[in-house]
């Protein structure tokens, strides 16, 4: 029988898909990807939130933002690049409004995805997270321009990553700091032990890798913004490598993301080394992703021998 706990009973068998993150308690190791699932409000009329592991937030910045212009989104074989832009309401709404409302109908981890222009900004926007007891995990997007640093992205330097994570776990106390690593370098291992000496509590890779399609009729970029970020199932494998270098190189946990569509993607990325799962695009694709993987992940696990989701990395 397979119910909402994630533990499936048949014969003398029994599976448990409970799984452990920074010393958070996940009943299963399946978390809609920031961006992709909004603050968790907008699908709770869909299906009951509490079935899943964790919710990822919306990335959230200092300030409100209304994002890119459109066109923001365009499809491509095996995904799609959006370039959103961090549109949201500001920590101040999320903290004030989004979160409390969130709690009243989801009793599972929240992960709050913090971004920033400067590490000023990084540290105030931690500062007001960290204080609200809703949040659980905090998750730093260093997939953003450095505006002090000639719009290179935070994530693409080991030096300003580490800069970022010092600077965060400064301010956040007890509550564990995972940072978001970029795709978008020629050495993630090296940015990844960075994060790790600075203080991370954990990591999350990968972000999505920078893409392009053009309008060959127009002869212009479809996305507004030119460039935008590639997810979705195409890239995958490129998450999966990353996954499985960064947790052979670094001794803290790996939250796995990147073209995850289904339950056997989430075991093979946990056996690349990922501690938790996220899944992004496959959301848009199909709202009821992460309701389907939660509910089939049990019935894999029996399939494959599996009792349970700890070590079983390759």
């Amino acid at each position: 029988m397979r119910g909402r706990t994630g533990i499936q009973e048949g014969g003398h068998s029994m599976v448990t898909t409970k799984v452990n993150f920074c010393g958070v308690h996940f009943k299963n190791p399946v978390v809609p990807a920031s961006g992709t699932f909004g603050f968790g409000l907008e699908m709770a009329g869909s299906f009951d939130l509490n079935i899943l592991g964790g919710i990822s937030l919306k990335g959230t910045t200092l300030e409100p933002r209304y994002g890119n212009e459109c066109p923001r989104i365009a499809e491509c074989p095996g995904g799609l690049i959006n370039s959103v832009g961090l549109q949201n309401p500001g920590i101040d709404a999320l903290v004030k409004e989004k979160l409390p409302a969130l709690r009243k109908i989801y009793k599972g981890a929240v992960i709050a995805n913090i971004s920033g222009f400067s590490i000023d900004e990084y540290v105030k926007c931690c500062v007001k997270a960290a204080d609200a007891p809703e949040i659980d995990i905090i998750e730093v997007n260093v997939s953003c321009p450095n505006v002090h640093g000639g719009g290179m992205a935070f994530g693409t330097s080991a030096e300003a990553a580490a800069q970022v994570t010092k600077a965060v776990k400064a301010v956040c106390g007890a509550k564990p700091v995972c940072i978001k690593l970029s795709p978008n370098v020629t050495d993630i291992i090296e940015i990844a032990q960075a994060c790790e000496e600075a203080g991370a509590d954990g990591l999350t890779l990968i972000n999505t890798v920078l893409g392009m399609r053009i309008d060959i009729a127009r002869r212009k970029p479809i996305v507004a913004a030119g460039y935008g970020g590639y997810s979705g199932p195409g890239i995958f494998p490129l998450a999966l490598r990353m996954v499985h270098q960064v947790s052979g190189a670094c001794h803290i946990p790996v939250m796995g993301c990147g073209g995850v569509a289904s339950e056997r993607d989430v075991v093979e990325m946990m056996m690349a080394g990922a501690s938790l799962v996220q899944v992004g695009a496959e959301n848009l694709r199909n709202p009821m992703a992460c309701k389907d993987i939660v509910e089939h992940l049990p019935g894999l696990m029996q399939e494959l021998g599996l009792e349970n989701l700890n070590g079983i990395r390759i």
